[in-house]
């Protein structure tokens, strides 16, 4: 990702989907970093709580638990305020399924606490952002 990414907000949520659907966390955690330094006061606690759960899902690829589920709790916790903050089926912005990513980064967060991460077989690490 190059540093001066700049992208609307649907257009960053949009590639940090499709980065996290490839199984690219950090890069979607790059695109959503630049979003958050980039949005008005109102919207930096979303795209911050975006990017602690790529952080998160990034920690878990690379094998650190605690990191993972600590990060997918405390992103999703930022994110959930932004529930009703828009059209469309998870009620968030941008196109954001936001009781969608809400709910998986809490599932995942348990299941990494309760099971670890050999439990989770790869693809439930891909974590979309939008309704699928």
């Amino acid at each position: 990702m190059p540093d001066d990414l700049a992208l609307g907000p649907a257009e960053a949520a949009a590639l940090a989907d499709e980065l996290l659907l490839a199984g690219r966390p950090f890069h979607a955690h790059e695109v959503l970093e630049a979003a958050w330094k980039a949005a008005p006061e109102r919207e930096r606690d979303l795209w911050q709580g975006l990017a602690q759960i790529a952080v998160g899902l990034t920690h878990a690829r690379r094998g650190n638990a605690k990191g993972a589920a600590a990060l997918l709790r405390r992103g999703a916790q930022r994110v959930r305020t932004y529930q009703a903050a828009g059209p469309g089926p998870g009620g968030g912005p941008y196109g954001i399924d936001v009781a969608g990513v809400v709910a998986g980064a809490e599932q995942l967060s348990a299941r990494i606490a309760a099971e670890g991460l050999a439990a989770i077989p790869e693809p439930g690490f891909r974590l979309p952002l939008r309704p699928t």
